[in-house]
């Protein structure tokens, strides 16, 4: 009995060797460029492989894209001189041009009112006369359609009116490849200020 606990001890012991030779004996994929390439190959083989590059993707896209839009936000806030967060804006579309509209959140907040209607009667007068310096510093780069409104400038009219709670710069022409600038320079303003206005 002692005996056959004994051989049965040591084979135990032979197999524990054994699998442990094996495993060590395993390809090191840093090490062996083949291996590690066999290693990506099965890993692309797997079925869910492009769900989790996708969602891994998507992932990475929604943590810029947050970071750029609350860089647009601060940017914009110490360009316009009020706060994103006490003040809405909207960009509409019209059949001959559009507008770009701001209010103030609550109708009691006389500062942010004055100040939209400050920086809205600028941002009129300098559009008028080509100058977009301040889009482009909000936004880090130059919108679609700014070069087109540089150059139609003649073109186009830009008019600033108070609203009940803000103020507005009506945008129109009568020329269609200024329409379309505008269009595209609305659109661009809805999409990075996420502001949910119809692009139509």
């Amino acid at each position: 009995m002692k005996r056959g606990l004994s051989r049965l001890a040591v084979l135990s012991i032979f197999a524990c060797l054994a699998s442990v030779s094996a495993f060590a004996q395993q390809p090191n994929p840093a090490a062996n460029p083949r291996a590690e390439g066999q290693s990506k190959s099965a890993m692309e083989n797997c079925p869910m492989h492009a769900e989790h590059m996708k969602a891994a993707a998507t992932q990475s896209a929604q943590k810029d894209g947050d970071g750029h839009f609350a860089a647009v936000n601060e940017r914009g806030d110490q360009a316009m001189g009020f706060s994103h967060l006490k003040t809405t804006h909207h960009f509409r579309l019209s059949a001959d041009g559009g507008a770009i509209e701001v209010v103030a959140n609550d109708p009691q907040d006389s500062a942010s009112l004055s100040q939209i209607r400050r920086h809205l009667a600028q941002i009129a007068s300098q559009f008028s006369s080509g100058d977009f310096t301040l889009p482009q510093r909000i936004h880090a780069q130059t919108p679609p359609g700014v070069l087109t409104l540089k150059r139609l400038k003649a073109h186009i009219k830009y008019q600033y009116e108070d609203t009940e709670n803000g103020g507005r710069v009506r945008i129109t022409s009568s020329i269609q490849q200024a329409r379309d600038a505008i269009h595209r320079f609305l659109r661009f303003q809805i999409s990075d200020h996420q502001t949910g206005d119809s692009g139509k």
